[in-house]
C-alpha cells in the first residue's frame, strides 16, 4: 500500500500520518516501523520521522497473529451474513471488542464463537473483523468483515464517506425542522474519556438530523453520518442544546426531561437503525435495517401519550 503526503501532513509524525490515512491503528503502525515494514520514498525510517509534503509511504500489512480473545457462546442477532460480511443488530449493553476492563463478554467474543476462523485480522488480535464501532450503550446495526480483502474494501468505502448510516436517538428539548451539524471533534480537553467540538487536534464532522416527531420535551430524530468520528451524533446534539435522552455523559442529569424519562436507560437512546453500503464482492448497493429495541419503542409509546 502507498499513501503519499500532502502539504497538510507536512510536520506529521510517520505513525501518525499512516495510522490517519489507513484502518491501521497507531499502534500497530509503529511495530510495523519497528519492524523496518514501512519505507519513505523507498528507505526505512524511525517512528519519530516527520513527514515532508509528497513523500511516499509504502508498507505491505503483515499477516495477523494468532487471535487473542477467546470464543464465547454469546447469541448474536443476525441480520445478513455470508462468505464476505455478517451484519449484526448489537444490543445495548454490549462492548464490541475486549479492551481494559471488558476482557470477555464482547461482540468479538462471540463472534469467534461463530465463526470460527473466518474473520479478517487486520484489526489484530482483539479486533477481528471490526470494521467500524459503535458504543457499547448504542443499539443497532453493525458490519463485520470475514476475510481481509472484505476489511478493506469496507474501510476504503468509510473513509470515502460512501457508506450510508442512519441512527435514530430520542433529543432532550424542541429541535425545529432540518439542520445540518458541522462541527470539528477531537478529544476533550480536560476529560480524555470524552470527545468535543474543539478546534483542537480535531477532525471534520458533519451530522445531518430530521426531525421525525415531537414528543413532550423532547424530538423524535433521524441523524444520518456524513462522518464518523467517536461519539459524533452524541457530541453534535449535545453541542446545540439537545443531548440524548439518558446520556449522562454528554447530556448531564439535571434537566427535568433527563430526569423524567432517562432514569433507568442506562445510557442514550440511540439505534443504529439503517447502513447502506455497496458489496465486497458483488459490488452491488445493499440496505439493511433493524427495528427499534423494545425500550426504545416502549418509551415512544409512553411519551406520546403524554405529548
Amino acid at each position: 500500500m502507498t499513501i503519499k503526503a500532502t502539504p497538510d501532513d507536512s510536520g506529521k509524525r510517520i505513525d501518525v500520518f499512516i495510522s490517519q490515512n489507513s484502518d491501521l491503528t497507531r499502534a500497530r503502525v509503529q511495530k510495523m516501523l519497528d519492524d523496518a515494514l514501512v519505507c519513505v520514498n523507498g528507505r526505512t525510517v524511525r517512528k519519530n520521522y516527520k513527514v515532508k509534503d509528497g513523500d511516499e509511504a509504502e508498507f505491505d500489512v503483515p499477516a495477523p497473529t494468532p487471535l487473542g480473545a477467546e470464543a464465547e457462546d454469546i447469541p448474536l442477532d443476525i441480520i445478513y451474513e455470508d462468505g464476505d460480511i455478517i451484519v449484526l443488530n448489537k444490543p445495548k449493553g454490549i462492548v464490541v471488542h475486549p479492551a481494559a476492563g471488558n476482557e470477555s463478554g464482547t461482540l468479538v467474543n462471540a463472534l469467534l464463537y461463530h465463526c470460527g476462523d473466518s474473520l479478517s485480522g487486520i484489526g489484530g488480535v482483539t479486533r477481528p473483523g471490526i470494521v467500524h464501532r459503535i458504543d457499547k450503550d448504542t443499539s443497532g446495526l453493525l458490519v463485520v468483515a470475514k476475510n481481509d480483502a472484505a476489511h478493506l474494501f469496507l474501510s476504503e468505502q468509510i473513509k470515502e464517506h460512501k457508506v450510508s448510516r442512519v441512527y435514530h436517538a430520542i433529543a432532550v428539548g424542541r429541535i425545529d425542522g432540518s439542520r445540518t451539524l458541522s462541527y470539528p471533534i477531537g478529544r476533550h480537553p480536560t476529560d480524555r474519556k470524552k470527545m468535543a467540538v474543539t478546534e483542537k487536534n480535531s477532525k471534520s464532522a458533519v451530522t445531518h438530523v430530521d426531525v421525525i416527531e415531537e414528543l413532550v420535551g423532547a424530538t423524535y430524530v433521524k441523524c444520518t453520518l456524513e462522518t464518523g468520528r467517536t461519539h459524533q451524533i452524541r457530541v453534535h446534539l449535545s453541542h446545540i442544546g439537545h443531548p440524548i435522552l439518558g446520556d449522562e455523559t454528554y447530556g448531564g442529569v439535571k434537566n427535568p426531561v433527563m430526569q423524567k424519562y432517562g432514569a433507568g436507560l442506562q445510557g442514550q437512546c440511540l439505534h443504529a437503525k439503517q447502513i447502506s453500503l455497496v458489496h465486497p464482492r458483488k459490488r452491488e448497493m445493499m440496505t439493511f435495517e433493524c427495528p427499534l429495541p423494545d425500550y426504545f419503542e416502549k418509551l415512544l409509546k409512553v411519551m406520546r401519550a403524554e405529548s
